[in-house]
C-alpha cells in the first residue's frame, strides 16, 4: 500500500497516474497547499522542502518498516523500479528515459512555473518576465516536439518521462503556448491525454479540487516564503 500525499498540481498529476497506470493500491491524503497544510509537522516529516507530491510506501523492497519519499522524479523512478514497469532494463533505454525525466525536473517544470507565476499570480505584471518565461517554454516545447519527431513517446515506448512531461504541457494555454506550432507534440499529447489512467488520474482531480483558484488569502501561503526555525 502507497500512502499519496497530494495536491492537484502539475507534480501530483504525475503520481496519480503512475499509480493509475500501474494499478498499485494507494490511499490518497490531499494537502490543499493553498491553506497551508503542507506546513503541518506531520506532513515535513514526510517532505522536509514542504512541497507536494509525497509518499509512503509500506511495504518496501527490502522488507524494512515504511518509507518515505519527496520529489516527483525521485518518486517516477522509485515506483518505476519498485514495479519494473514504465522504465527500460537496458542501459541506453533506460539512460534516455532517465534524461528526459530530468530535463522535465530541471528544465520543463521550473521554466513553466515560473510562466504560471509571472502571466497568473504576480501582483504586479513585470513584462521582462513574462516574456523570458513565456519564450523559454516556448523553446522548451521546441525541444519536445524536436525528440518527438517519428517516435510515438518521448523515449521509444510510454515511459516515467512521458508521465513527468505531460502535466506540464496541459496548462499549454495558460502558458501563452499554441500547440498547434508543435505538431510533433500535439499529437503525443493527444495520445497521452486519451489513456485511460490518465483520464482517471484527472478526474482525481477534479473532484478533489473544485476551485482551483488563487485569491488574496492563498497568495500568501503559496508564495514568498523564507526559511523558519
Amino acid at each position: 500500500m502507497i500512502d499519496l500525499y497530494y495536491w492537484t498540481t502539475p507534480n501530483g498529476h504525475k503520481i496519480t497516474i503512475f499509480l493509475e497506470e500501474a494499478g498499485i493500491a494507494y490511499e490518497l491524503h490531499p494537502v490543499d497547499i493553498s491553506k497551508g497544510e503542507q506546513f503541518r509537522p506531520e506532513f515535513l516529516k514526510i517532505a522536509p522542502n514542504n512541497r507536494i507530491p509525497a509518499i509512503v510506501d509500506h511495504e518496501p523492497a527490502d522488507g524494512g518498516p515504511p518509507l518515505a519519499m519527496f520529489e516527483s522524479g525521485a518518486i517516477l523512478l522509485y515506483l518505476a523500479e519498485k514495479t519494473g514497469r514504465f522504465l527500460p532494463l537496458d542501459l541506453r533505454g533506460r539512460s534516455e528515459t532517465l534524461q528526459w525525466l530530468f530535463w522535465q525536473m530541471g528544465g520543463l517544470g521550473p521554466m513553466a512555473g515560473q510562466n504560471h507565476h509571472f502571466s497568473q499570480y504576480a501582483p504586479e505584471k513585470i513584462a521582462y518576465a513574462i516574456d523570458r518565461y513565456v519564450s523559454e517554454t516556448n523553446r522548451l516545447y521546441g525541444v519536445l516536439n524536436k525528440q518527438l519527431d517519428g517516435r510515438e513517446f518521448i523515449s521509444g515506448d510510454y515511459s516515467i518521462a512521458d508521465m513527468a512531461a505531460y502535466p506540464w504541457i496541459v496548462p499549454h494555454l495558460r502558458q501563452k503556448q499554441n500547440i498547434d506550432d508543435f505538431p510533433n507534440l500535439k499529437r503525443w499529447f493527444e495520445t497521452i491525454g486519451a489513456r485511460e489512467s490518465v483520464r482517471r488520474a484527472y478526474a482525481i482531480a477534479d473532484r478533489i479540487n473544485t476551485t482551483p483558484v488563487v485569491n488574496e488569502g492563498s497568495r500568501s501561503v503559496l508564495f514568498g516564503q523564507k526559511a523558519r526555525q
